[in-house]
């Protein structure tokens, strides 16, 4: 099911990029592109983008398939998924500012649905197909991999089946209570916080290793994921 699932999200976004590119193309050669000034610079600007780290983040998810995969192959799946997830954004990000004029008095959850409209009738039908997988396959895929942690971590004294339970009641309440915006920002803080103790064990093991270069790579990694954790605001 996820991969059915990834499949049709990975389809349905490079219709949209093809859609954005000609949007773009016919915008371009109408002389109407938009170059608006940046309303949030300087260290706003970058505790914002701090706020935005959960949109570029689930390429951890392989390192929870040691039973079925080798490492050379998890590390060579979570390095193109980096690769391609950061090629989509770049292009997307590209023709999407300049294609279209910007209004802050617009801003909602569902924004880039109706503005997709302009580019293909059929688009924002598409998007809300897309925007289902992508949480479908993300929750089977975080849900099973938090519930073998947490089954990992206690050691057994709690079971996976109850991790998934206590996970989906936390998700409910979280859906019925907080602003899609908190929750992007507070589960970038925990990624970040995650990111950054990953890149800890990091630090030990090539300093163990006698590494000292990428010892100081992985302790500046340590360091920005705390920075973003604690500096970070919200996206909204």
């Amino acid at each position: 099911m996820e991969q059915v699932s990834v499949g049709l999200k990975l389809a349905i976004i490079a219709g949209l990029l093809f859609g954005l590119a000609v949007h773009f193309g016919n915008t371009a050669g109408q002389h109407v592109l938009h170059f608006d000034e940046p309303r949030v610079t300087g260290w706003a600007g970058i505790t914002l983008m701090a706020g935005l780290i959960v949109t570029v983040q689930g390429f951890e998810t392989s390192r929870y398939l040691g039973g079925t995969y080798d490492a050379a192959m998890r590390i060579r799946s979570m390095r193109l998924a980096q690769l391609l997830s950061t090629a989509i954004y770049s292009v997307y990000i590209v023709l999407l500012t300049y294609a279209f004029e910007s209004d802050p008095l617009s801003l909602d959850e569902t924004a880039i649905i109706d503005l997709m409209q302009v580019v293909a009738p059929i688009l924002p039908l598409l998007l809300v197909v897309a925007a289902l997988s992508a949480q479908f396959s993300a929750a089977i895929a975080d849900t099973s991999g938090s519930g073998g942690l947490i089954a990992e971590v206690s050691r057994g004294v709690v079971s996976e089946k109850l991790a998934y339970a206590l996970l989906v009641c936390i998700g409910l309440v979280l859906t019925w209570t907080a602003n899609i915006f908190e929750i992007i920002s507070y589960a970038s803080r925990a990624f970040a916080l995650y990111y950054a103790l990953q890149s800890t064990i990091a630090t030990i093991r090539a300093a163990r290793s006698g590494h000292p270069a990428r010892t100081v790579i992985f302790a500046v990694l340590a360091l920005l994921g705390v920075g973003i954790a604690v500096f970070g605001t919200p996206v909204e």
